[in-house]
């Protein structure tokens, strides 16, 4: 378990080599492989996935009961997009707002491309 107070031999072995001591921070290779792997394994979409609300079945139309509920719930997602838009912008939520803190756009059919490979990108 790392330990925020240096032992004498490791204070000694900074102050003799600085950037060998910075290079032992870093990850192995192999450690870093690993977590693009499973980055971009955890951040990369079905080519045929949909998502809820998108699109109504075709045999929802001719239903006006069924395709009024269908409306309804997509007037409910987009209602939930906005609160979440509102709250990525609140800096009083610590949560959201700061360096390194990605959006909460994951499950928004308007997400269609990420901005950086390890983001989840920002709504477009």
């Amino acid at each position: 378990m790392p330990v925020e107070e240096p032992t004498e031999e490791e204070l000694k072995e900074f102050y003799e080599d600085p950037e060998k001591t910075m290079l032992k921070t870093f990850p192995s290779k192999k450690q870093a492989t690993k977590l693009m792997l499973t980055l971009d394994l955890l951040s990369t979409h079905s080519p045929d996935e949909e998502y809820l609300g998108e699109n109504a079945e075709a045999s929802w139309a001719h239903e006006p009961v069924i395709y009024a509920a269908y409306e309804r719930f997509k007037g409910k997602l987009q209602y939930l997009e906005g609160v979440i838009d509102e709250r990525n912008v609140d800096v009083a939520l610590k949560n959201r707002a700061g360096a390194g803190v990605v959006k909460g756009t994951l499950c928004w059919a308007a997400v269609k491309e990420f901005d950086v490979v390890i983001s989840f990108g920002n709504k477009t």
